[in-house]
């Protein structure tokens, strides 16, 4: 296709946010942000916090900071901003991330005013480097039993926070083993004798010089698989004194006499209200693995247009990599996902947008959406991330183990996605149990499902909830005829009605299969199907945001195929659930088999402008094979020109 095919994918892409995208490719060109290879740890950590002050924030990763605080009061920038820095280098995405999301985003959440005033300009000029300390080394998804504690003494009015054993430790903190001067802490708040959960302090830990300050213990995690160049470390605390105003008390406040307020009186409510507030870190990972998707797509793709191997009976020149359906199976059915995934992620974005900038506090299910929307899609991308990278670097070959070629990097660096910020089965968990009761009244901890969420009665059916584009769904799932032997496979209404169907059917027989007991013992014997239903509804919810997407570029054939392919993939990946099930005969599942490998030879011809679409410049992606795709692609030219074949040989470089 022509250059405006791509260009044009592009425009649709870039989106709502475009403007920071351009923005981003224009701030951040060249390569001075990219990664560097084979460098030390030490060599790492100080590059990258270098590169983290340089950073711009109009627009950037601070631009979600309040614009009295230098900031632009943009959620969704941020967020955005994030999804591009992730192409560049992961190490430092995670690094602003920890700054300006974790660290400068709590402050801004669940402080007041006071909290404002003090500190969120030198935190978004990255003057005050900090941390988010809420992972302990024996809780990581169940938040809510962390085990360090805040006392608060009415005679100094200050807090005591202590770490009481070796499983209260915070562990695998990013900023605190070299760089972070303060941390936002999450312990159990105790006054007058009462615990009051989880809340939040601002507590220094390094003096100006660098030096633990009394009663903080730092260490180091080291090596680890990836992100090389994010500190992350252990913070214990022996008896730490801390002021009374340092407390995050938005949510829950401490008067001198320690007397306990709060405008949300129940404790497990107010938790989970605060977590709410975070939501954008959750969404920033999901964002930026699928940005990591795009960026080893893009280096496969190119890869196999140029690496010939094999030659075809009756051919004098080996067959490109990209012409076999094998390859086309590696490559295109994950890119179709990732296209799915970039709309699925945008209707997320504009959704934590609009709460996040509203005027007015969010309604109850709003904010239950988002972040259950949040969490599903978070284990999505990140699971897609982890398949594709791998499928990417053996696509490449031998080529693909080269550091030189950023896939053992993306690969290395986005394998903690699917941990942090969520372990992604404790999210799916959470997906599914807002499908089966419409509220949440705990999180992580499986013992609170058991106690009082999954009794019987409580139990009630979903409630379809329609993503953005209702009205169209709903028009095409009508449209639909009885009988699915009458219908196109690639009728829109049908797939929908298909990814409909499965999740509807998995959450009934889940809910029957749950009555007939209760406790923990009956969820955890119904485990496996509440998360096959969870997964069930993120594909729907994906799907619907593509339907949309195409809906929307009437100008871009192209992507309708796109689409085409991401739901008769799913379809075919799942198709004993639906054979089982008798949603599909025998005859329409070989029938989808043999479609989708027919829409793989119609996209074929496009597979470059569709990666090019993602408009990821070269020095960003910074591997070799590319930079030597260009000299390969003029040499097989001139090996073709006419009258050349006299000195092609001359001209000749061996395969990568």
């Amino acid at each position: 296709m022509a250059d405006s095919d791509g260009q044009r994918l592009q425009e649709v892409l870039d989106g709502r946010w475009a403007h920071v995208r351009r923005a981003a490719r224009e701030q951040l060109g060249g390569s001075h942000f990219v990664t560097v290879q084979g460098e030390s740890l030490e060599q790492a950590r100080e590059r990258i916090t270098r590169l983290l002050r340089e950073l711009p924030t109009d627009p950037g990763v601070a631009a979600g900071f309040p614009s009295e605080y230098g900031g632009s009061s943009d959620p969704g920038a941020s967020v955005v901003s994030a999804e591009m820095l992730a192409h560049i280098d992961l190490s430092l995405m995670v690094k602003a991330g920890v700054q300006w999301g974790l660290f400068g985003g709590a402050v801004t959440a669940l402080g007041t005013e006071r909290h404002h005033a003090a500190y969120l300009r030198r935190i978004l000029d990255a003057e005050l480097l900090g941390c988010f300390a809420m992972t302990e080394t024996g809780h990581g998804s169940d938040v809510q039993q962390l085990r360090t504690t805040c006392v608060y003494d009415p005679e100094t009015e200050t807090f005591d926070l202590h770490t009481p054993h070796e499983a209260a430790r915070k562990d695998y903190i990013g900023n605190a083993a070299r760089d972070g001067r303060m941390a936002v802490v999450f312990a159990q708040l105790i006054t007058q004798g009462k615990r009051y959960g989880v809340h939040a302090w601002l507590v220094p830990i390094r003096d100006e010089d660098g030096t633990p300050l009394p009663g903080v213990t730092i260490g180091d995690d080291g090596h680890k698989a990836g992100l090389l160049g994010v500190d992350n470390g252990r913070l214990s605390f022996t008896h730490v004194r801390v002021p009374r105003e340092v407390l995050l008390d938005r949510y829950g406040q401490v008067a001198p006499d320690g007397t306990y307020t709060s405008s949300i009186a129940n404790d497990t409510r107010r938790f989970f209200t605060m977590l709410g507030t975070l939501v954008r870190g959750r969404v920033v990972v999901g964002g930026s693995a699928s940005s990591a998707a795009k960026s080893a797509l893009t280096i496969a793709v190119r890869y196999g247009e140029a690496r010939r191997q094999f030659t075809a009976p009756g051919q004098d020149r080996e067959v490109v990599l990209n012409d076999y359906l094998a390859h086309q199976r590696a490559l295109l059915v994950p890119l179709a996902t990732t296209y799915a995934l970039h709309f699925a992620q945008e209707e997320l974005v504009t959704a934590l947008h609009e709460v996040q900038t509203s005027d007015s506090p969010p309604e109850d299910h709003r904010q239950r959406e988002l972040e259950s929307r949040a969490a599903g899609l978070k284990a999505a991308q990140t699971w897609h991330a982890t398949r594709t990278i791998q499928a990417c670097r053996e696509a490449c070959g031998g080529a693909g183990y080269l550091a030189e070629n950023r896939l053992p990097g993306l690969k290395a660096d986005t394998d903690v996605f699917t941990t942090f910020e969520g372990d992604n089965t404790v999210l799916l968990q959470l997906v599914a149990k807002g499908l089966l009761t419409g509220y949440r009244d705990a999180f992580g901890s499986l013992d609170g499902w058991g106690r009082a969420t999954f009794v019987a009665e409580q139990v009630r059916s979903l409630v379809l909830e329609r993503t953005a584009a209702r009205a169209l769904i709903q028009r095409l799932v009508s449209a639909v005829p009885g009988r699915d032997e009458d219908v196109a496979l690639t009728d829109r209404g049908w797939h929908v009605r298909m990814f409909e169907d499965r999740e509807k059917h998995l959450l009934e027989g889940a809910i029957r299969r749950l009555r007939k007991g209760s406790g923990f013992a009956a969820f955890n014997d119904v485990q496996d199907h509440v998360l096959k239903a969870a997964s069930a509804h993120i594909d729907r919810v994906v799907l619907e945001a593509f339907v949309a997407a195409v809906d929307r570029a009437p100008g871009v054939p192209l992507l309708s195929k796109v689409c085409d392919l991401y739901a008769l993939s799913v379809i075919e990946a799942d198709k004993g659930w639906f054979l089982e099930h008798q949603r599909l005969t025998p005859a329409r599942s070989k029938a989808v088999t043999a479609k989708v490998n027919d829409l793989l030879q119609q996209l074929r011809p496009h597979l470059r402008t569709l990666v090019d679409g993602f408009g990821i410049p070269d020095e960003w992606l910074d591997a070799a094979i590319l930079r030597e795709e260009a000299a390969r692609q003029d040499v097989m030219a001139a090996h073709d020109a006419p009258g050349a074949a006299a000195t092609a040989t001359n001209l000749e470089v061996a395969p990568a």
